[in-house]
């Protein structure tokens, strides 16, 4: 009894200045290092990579206005403004079709909110990963530190949390944050009972580049507009431009010197990214690990199931004209949601505790969100207005509930995308048509695209 009480006081004591510990380098992880950096609170990040350029995590993002907020606030002017500046270009709309083109539903940027138009610092836009991670990992030289892999953490008799690493080493902090994506070794020692499953779909994705004679051979709609169909059967593509101009900005964009040469770390030509989503067995990915299989052999899958399926010439195009080194496919899992757990001086952010499908486009801004709230209530705690605990419990309050939300409704976004079910397709199509034909129906779609 007495030990649980000095545990509880040492846990709501006020402990200032702190020093934060984050396991994992990725977006979630690197943006709250910044931000913990700007408003003065020590910090530090673990990262398993060996190099800052050890592998590439997709091809472009979808920032939304509250991921565009989250940057402003966490990352120094400068920074944010090199962000800003190697952004792709906007396209000019959203277009959802049929596997043969026909347009169901078309939202015209003209006649979008602002933040569509790129107007101030909330609006949507589109960056590269390469370029992302280049921003965020600028000025933390000496915070982020590579090639250390998690093993546990345990707390001490002073209620510091101490970290250990496989080879051997350990680091104390005041808190520590699983930003360790989504098989974060963190939450399975922290809440083992928090379960990421898989879907059962599957996406092969990868990338055109854009020259005059990739230009000729691509049909215009698809480079002009962010382009997505559900096909009959159950099977769904995605097309979206990434606009690079190749100039580096204070070091920002462009490619990076150390990076491994190939064309998927090629991040100086404007490229088309696909991804073609299915369930497992209908792309004959069911056996095997198909995240290690090469891209020549994913391309012949997409187009054979594109030829079985009659999928127009002009999907098929882009995926014959792809560089087979950026091919990949990738399982699509999703957590599952679970109750508020006991705040401790661990917690969580990102795919380390709700992991999301890709289909509605938000992960990386969910994450983005929960860095930037994160930040100001450690920030409040290293003020010594607030015990660490407190800071820590409101974070998890809100992020628990917007964070599973947009699990759900993530979810249930994949499962429109691969609708097997013919009465329902044509169902959805035809509601889709119809919000295409009334101009206020369009705009409240817009209104809501991206949004958590």
């Amino acid at each position: 009894m007495t030990a649980h009480l000095n545990r509880y006081s040492i846990a709501h004591a006020i402990r200032a200045p702190l020093h934060v510990v984050i396991i994992g380098g990725g977006i979630g992880g690197l943006t709250l290092a910044q931000g913990l950096k700007k408003s003065g609170v020590s910090a530090a990040v673990y990262e398993r990579d060996r190099t800052r350029t050890d592998r590439v995590q997709g091809y472009r993002v979808h920032i939304n206005p509250t991921g565009s907020l989250a940057l402003h606030e966490c990352l120094p002017a400068p920074l944010f403004e090199a962000f800003t500046r190697t952004c792709g270009r906007p396209t000019e709309g959203i277009r959802f079709v049929t596997e043969q083109m026909k347009v169901l539903l078309a939202l015209d940027r003209l006649n979008a909110p602002a933040r569509f138009r790129g107007d101030g610092v909330a609006q949507h836009r589109s960056v590269s990963r390469i370029t992302l991670r280049q921003v965020l990992l600028s000025g933390l030289e000496d915070t982020v530190h590579f090639g250390k892999t998690f093993v546990r953490y345990e707390e001490n008799s002073l209620g510091r949390i101490v970290a250990h690493f496989d080879d051997g080493s350990t680091v104390e902090g005041d808190a520590l944050v699983a930003a360790d994506g989504g098989g974060s070794r963190v939450r399975r020692q922290f809440l083992p009972h928090a379960e990421r499953i898989d879907t059962g779909i599957a996406a092969i994705a990868g990338k055109v580049f854009l020259n005059v004679e990739s230009r000729r051979l691509i049909a215009p709609e698809l480079t002009n507009a962010l382009t997505l169909a559900s096909g009959k059967g159950g099977y769904s593509p995605f097309v979206a431009l990434q606009d690079i101009d190749g100039v580096a900005i204070n070091g920002t964009g462009g490619n990076d010197d150390s990076a491994v040469a190939g064309s998927h770390f090629d991040n100086s030509r404007s490229y088309l990214m696909w991804a073609f989503g299915a369930r497992r067995e209908k792309l004959g990915l069911d056996g095997g690990d198909i995240e290690r299989m090469s891209g020549k052999e994913l391309r012949s899958t997409a187009l054979r199931v594109m030829a079985q399926r009659s999928w127009d010439e002009r999907f098929r195009a882009l995926v014959r004209l792809a560089d087979p080194d950026t091919i990949n496919a990738i399982a699509i899992r999703t957590s599952v949601p679970i109750a508020a757990w006991p705040t401790q001086c661990v917690t969580l952010l990102g795919d380390a505790i709700h992991s999301m499908t890709p289909y509605r486009a938000i992960g990386a801004n969910v994450a983005l969100k929960d860095a930037a709230r994160l930040c100001r209530a450690l920030t409040l705690a290293n003020r010594a207005e607030r015990p660490v605990i407190d800071a820590i419990r409101d974070y998890e309050t809100g992020m628990i509930d917007y964070g599973f939300r947009a699990v759900r409704t993530s979810l249930h976004a994949m499962n429109q995308a691969i609708m097997e079910d013919r009465v329902r397709l044509m169902l959805s199509r035809a509601v889709l048509r119809i919000i295409n034909c009334v101009p206020p129906l369009k705009r409240r779609v817009f209104n809501r695209m991206g949004e958590e």
